[in-house]
């Protein structure tokens, strides 16, 4: 296993969102090596994509969403779940893909099939916000293991984006694995 590049991340959002797949998310808490193996993403393609948090330009709340590639962007969704995100494409597009479920692999207990239980099961939080990924407790592996069968999707919880945006097949999922957060 090794730790991805920084230029894995520099990259169009929908390879990144379905090059993640298959990718093991490690996060080091309290001594504890947590790892999961992700199953699902959404890519969110910036300012020109309605149902990202970028489309209206940059505030304090998405910043990180602007920065160098390779950082999470990590928020609070109604006021109770986080939400992981990782930041792809050069700096100023406001590019990332969501972290939408994962296969447990070592040291996770309850459920990771959604982005606010991933969240909490890994112990992810506003804290992790604009943290660079190639950190030793906070990182995105290379499985050494073969690419997935993956399938493709539309995004869930974006209807507000309008017909164009929320239709789009922009989830990626790895094909019947049992850790999806829907199928």
């Amino acid at each position: 296993m090794r730790t991805l590049t920084r230029a894995f991340y520099d990259r169009d959002t929908v390879a990144v969102a379905r090059d993640l797949l298959g990718c093991w998310l490690v996060r080091d808490v309290g001594g504890v090596r947590r790892v999961g193996r992700i199953v699902e993403t959404e890519a969110y393609l910036g300012g020109q994509d309605r149902a990202s948090h970028s489309s209206r330009g940059m505030t304090e709340r998405n910043r990180v969403m602007f920065g160098p590639p390779g950082h999470a962007y990590v928020y609070l969704v109604y006021g109770m779940h986080h939400c992981m995100n990782v930041v792809t494409e050069p700096v100023g597009t406001g590019a990332a893909v969501l972290l939408r479920a994962l296969e447990p692999v070592e040291n996770i207990e309850g459920s990771t099939r959604g982005p606010g239980l991933l969240c909490k099961a890994m112990g992810i939080d506003r804290t992790l916000n604009g943290r660079d990924l190639f950190g030793s407790d906070f990182r995105i592996l290379r499985a050494a293991d073969s690419a997935p069968a993956i399938m493709r999707r539309p995004r869930i919880g974006v209807d507000y984006a309008g017909p164009r945006w929320s239709r789009r097949l922009l989830r990626f999922c790895i094909r019947r694995n049992p850790f999806l957060s829907r199928p």
